[in-house]
C-alpha cells in the first residue's frame, strides 16, 4: 500500500514521518505487552493481573491501526493534519472533514479497545 502524502477527511491525515512514529509505539506496546505476560506466568502471578495486558495492548493496536490507516486519533480529535515533518501540523476547519476524521478516530480507539480486551482475555485464560 502506497503512503499517501495528502490529507483525505476520515481517511489520511498523516504522512511518512508520522507515520514510522505509529509503527514504533505499535512496536514499543507490543514488546511491553510480551514482557508483561511472561513476567505475570514466571512469578506466578494470580491470573486476574494479567486483565491488566488490556493497556499496553491497546497501545500496540493503536500504534499499528494508525499507522496502517494513515490517520492519528489525536489529531482525528483536535482536528489537526501532519503530512510533513513530526512536530509541525495544521488546523483543519471545515466542520464536515472535523466530523469525518472524529468518527476515523472514534473506529481506531474502539478497534484498540476491543483487540486489548481480547488479548487480555487470552491472557487471562493461558
Amino acid at each position: 500500500m502506497e503512503t499517501q502524502n495528502q490529507y483525505i477527511p476520515g481517511v489520511c491525515n498523516i504522512g511518512p514521518a508520522e507515520i514510522k512514529k505509529r509503527k514504533q509505539a505499535g512496536w514499543a506496546g507490543l514488546i511491553a505487552t510480551a514482557i508483561l505476560w511472561a513476567a505475570f506466568i514466571w512469578f506466578d502471578v494470580p491470573a486476574i493481573w494479567r486483565l491488566t495486558l488490556v493497556l499496553p495492548a491497546m497501545m500496540s493496536a493503536t500504534g499499528f491501526l494508525q499507522a496502517h490507516m494513515h490517520f492519528c486519533a489525536y489529531f482525528g480529535f483536535a482536528s489537526l493534519l501532519n503530512l510533513g515533518d513530526v512536530g509541525k501540523t495544521d488546523s483543519i476547519s471545515q466542520a464536515d472533514f472535523r466530523a469525518k476524521d472524529r468518527r476515523k478516530a472514534w473506529q481506531i480507539i474502539i478497534y484498540s479497545f476491543f483487540i486489548g480486551m481480547i488479548v487480555a482475555l487470552v491472557g487471562y485464560l493461558l
